[in-house]
């Protein structure tokens, strides 16, 4: 299927030629076909020769009811324009020609109407001039009558010949329906309909619905009247929903594919049409079929930052629609240049933002992404339309390389600071790390450690035994003159005398050469595992001066020792105050 949109002045025959193109009837409203003229968006649907499909959303030509018409042409690739002989070009022809050359649109047709009423060349000259100086460059143009069908058949040759021009729809994309009718059908629920320009839907699945928190699923599916399971784009298509009301779903919401669009309230664009120093403080954005009030921030000759009073799932290159509602005038289009723009607090900020613009394309590549934004998260691409954003350097986090080996060098200089100002330190703890080098996620820190550094036990550090000799000396000499006797701790003068304070024997600690039963006292590490070993060993229940008798060792080392153990589920403290060592 193929879907095209008519445009052009009121009363110009744009509907008149949809219903003697297809038979059918696109005015949905009596008070439309009693006052002869379209006010809401009406569609319609035929076979060309070919055998394709084409579908019409007929707009309404009033000046009154741009912001209908806007919202059918929004999501649809091609439009018919529709000149009357008899009448010429006129004011609604101008502003609706605006209109699909702000949003790009760059296929479509002339159709000059009632030519049965008027010679038709003047109004085929001087429209095909108008056309040809937009988007849309220089397109074939046929007369008609809608009235006694002369020049229906060429009219649908032409068709034919613009379909085949298209761009194929791409299957797999994420989807991103404009809503642009909801009712309710008695017997099945809420339906909506729309234009589905990419992917696919069936029945059965998950999207989420712009301005409703909990997700919707797709009850049934009809396209051309004809109930589906599944429909591909390009297509119009009925969606009956399950887990929304009519009240929450209208005309402007979008229905998406879970997990693959962000809302956004904040854009960077390049404007195209009006200087961007004319445009008023608030704008009217169209984007598909919404239409959110925007308020504008100019930053360089042509780009602005609009803050949309309706967040919009918007993706970078996106093109939307500037209308000035005071002037009732469009403004001009734009592109969506960044849909998560860096704040413009400080000084400068305008300017330094103004100048990185000037070079977007509005392509959301991934290289240029990454070095703007030289860390990002792979989903968050996704969101903001990078559709293949490469392996991500750690968890699901992407890195500009450039960035990336420079944060690796910091990396090591930082080690090396560390390693100078805590030398009783093994390493330098991961988290201070991922301050010092400003990173948001600690698998950053890890995945940045490279030969020499390597990281043990939280802390990063150049390898090796990461515990001064200094240290492993003093603690060596704390126990000489113990003997044989390997639970017993040296007393709190040796170790002041030997400059093993507090620092010190929290380094040894966390180097695994000690461990530290209470302030001062500390045993060799493997000493508890010896001790258990021991105690396991003692005929039933044991108190503590039976432990510390078995261990050859005081008071002052028997209780702390048997706390640990205690906490640590080696033994079991009971009610008599007498302990077990448990199995295992």
């Amino acid at each position: 299927m193929h879907v095209l949109a008519t445009a052009g002045h009121v009363d110009h025959g744009k509907s008149t030629l949809v219903r003697a193109l297809t038979g059918m009837e696109p005015d949905r409203w009596a008070e439309e076909r009693r006052r002869g003229m379209t006010i809401d968006l009406g569609f319609a649907w035929t076979s060309l020769p070919s055998g394709a499909t084409v579908a019409f959303v007929d707009v309404p030509g009033h000046e009154r009811f741009v912001g209908n018409m806007l919202a059918g042409v929004g999501p649809v690739p091609a439009a018919v324009v529709v000149v009357a002989a008899d009448e010429g070009w006129r004011a609604q022809s101008a502003e609706h020609l605006a209109a699909l050359d702000a949003l790009d649109v760059r296929h479509g047709l002339l159709v000059v109407t009632r030519s049965d009423l008027a010679d038709p060349g003047p109004a085929l000259g001087q429209a095909g001039a108008e056309i040809a100086a937009t988007s849309l460059g220089t397109v074939e143009a046929v007369a008609v009558s809608g009235a006694t069908g002369a020049g229906l058949d060429e009219l649908r040759a032409a068709l034919d010949r613009l379909v085949t021009r298209l761009p194929a729809p791409d299957p797999a994309a994420a989807v991103r329906l404009w809503i642009d009718r909801s009712f309710t059908v008695k017997g099945a629920g809420t339906v909506v309909t729309g234009t589905l320009g990419a992917g696919e839907l069936r029945v059965g699945d998950e999207l989420e619905l712009t301005g409703v928190s909990r997700p919707v699923r797709v009850r049934g599916l009809q396209s051309l009247g004809a109930t589906a399971e599944r429909v591909g784009a390009v297509a119009r298509v009925a969606i009956n929903l399950r887990g929304v009301d009519k009240e929450t779903v209208g005309r402007g919401q979008a229905l998406l594919t879970p997990g693959r669009f962000r809302l956004t309230e904040l854009i960077d664009v390049r404007v195209h049409g009006d200087p961007v120093a004319d445009l008023p403080a608030t704008v009217t954005l169209h984007a598909g079929s919404a239409a959110v009030s925007a308020r504008v921030r100019p930053l360089g000759a042509d780009t602005a930052r609009l803050r949309l009073h309706t967040p919009l799932p918007l993706r970078i290159g996106d093109r939307a629609l500037l209308r000035d509602p005071g002037r009732h005038h469009v403004a001009g289009g734009v592109t969506v240049l960044d849909v998560v723009p860096p704040g413009l607090s400080r000084r400068g900020a305008a300017a330094a933002r103004a100048a990185a613009l000037a070079g977007l394309s509005g392509e959301s590549d991934l290289a240029g992404e990454l070095h703007r934004r030289l860390l990002v998260r792979r989903d968050d691409l996704l969101r903001m339309g990078v559709t293949d954003p490469g392996e991500p350097v750690a968890g699901d986090w992407l890195a500009d390389p450039a960035h990336w080996a420079g944060l690796g060098e910091r990396l090591v200089a930082e080690v090396a600071r560390h390693a100078a100002e805590h030398p009783l330190e093994p390493g330098a703890p991961v988290e201070a790390l991922r301050h010092r080098l400003g990173l948001p996620d600690r698998a950053l820190v890890e995945a940045l450690v490279r030969p020499p550094l390597v990281t043990r036990r939280g802390r990063v550090s150049t390898g090796g035994s990461d515990v001064p000799a200094e240290l492993v000396t003093a603690v060596d000499r704390a126990f000489d003159g113990l003997g044989d006797r390997p639970f017993a701790a040296p007393d709190a003068y040796r170790l002041s005398e030997l400059g093993l304070g507090a620092r010190q024997l929290g380094a040894a600690v966390r180097a695994g050469l000690v461990v530290q039963l209470a302030g001062n006292v500390i045993l060799r590490a493997d000493a508890p595992r010896r001790a258990a070993q021991v105690l396991a060993g003692l005929p039933g229940p044991f108190t503590v001066s039976e432990a510390r008798r078995a261990l050859d060792t005081s008071r002052r080392v028997a209780v702390p020792l048997l706390e640990l153990f205690d906490s640590t589920g080696v033994t079991r403290h009971l009610p008599d105050d007498r302990r077990v060592v448990e199995p295992g």
